[in-house]
């Protein structure tokens, strides 16, 4: 009786061993996968190299902390259509999160109006905010291949300052954006785009918003005199 139960022990041994082979077996391919690598965005290593020492020298600042930086993008898009229609909302979020490549959150009404056909708690919009490598990835991708596409484009306007230094600009449709495809989209909405800077004036807001090649519309001479006028 001993040497059965003995055997029966060993049996449930090799019976746990062999189940724990092929666990192991099973996970081994991903054992063997690389890490994956993290990759610098070219853009900051532009304003660390690049932007930094120009902005040091066109303002006189005695350090390197006093140079404006941005610090978060946030992309809203208002969808007033979506009271009729909640599907419109689904396929922003979708839109939403190709472009940016993170997931949004919808913004949803705090009051009811009647005469919009509105009720409090209904999503009418979608919000997403970006930082570090993301928001350094939206602008190389914003400034070199969604705004060349925008059809008869004659540049971004530098009314958007707010007198801080943060900026704000406007899109029409999303589909100026290449991750998405024209098939797969049936409702076009705009977008603002805010850029949220450390700079004290819109002065030094600009010339950082121009260190990253962004092609702002050149005003007319004389516009200025006019409006002092």
């Amino acid at each position: 009786m001993a040497e059965e139960g003995k055997k029966k022990k060993t049996d449930k041994k090799d019976s746990a061993g062999s189940s724990v082979r092929t666990k192991a077996t099973r996970t081994k391919g991903a054992e063997n996968l690389a890490p994956a690598e993290l990759v610098t965005p070219r853009l900051y290593t532009r304003y660390t190299k690049e932007v930094v020492p120009a902005l040091m020298k066109q303002f006189n600042y005695k350090s390197v902390m006093q140079v404006p930086r941005i610090t978060k993008i946030v992309l809203n898009a208002g969808l007033g259509r979506a009271t009729q229609n909640i599907k419109i909302v689904d396929q922003a979020m979708k839109d939403m999160a190709a472009i940016s490549g993170q997931k949004p959150v919808q913004c949803k009404s705090k009051i009811a109006i009647s005469n919009f056909k509105l009720r409090a708690g209904l999503p009418i919009g979608v919000r997403v905010t970006l930082r570090g490598a993301r928001m350094y990835e939206f602008i190389d991708r914003l400034v070199n291949l969604a705004l060349p596409r925008i059809r008869d484009f004659r540049g971004i306007p530098d009314r958007g300052f707010d007198s801080r230094g943060n900026f704000t600009m406007g899109l029409k449709d999303q589909l100026v954006f290449p991750e998405l495809e024209f098939d797969s989209v049936e409702n076009t909405f705009g977008m603002n785009i805010t850029f949220v800077t450390t700079a004290k004036t819109d002065q030094e807001g600009l010339a950082l918003m121009q260190a990253f090649n962004f092609p702002f519309r050149k005003r007319p001479q004389g516009t200025s005199q006019q409006k002092a006028a």
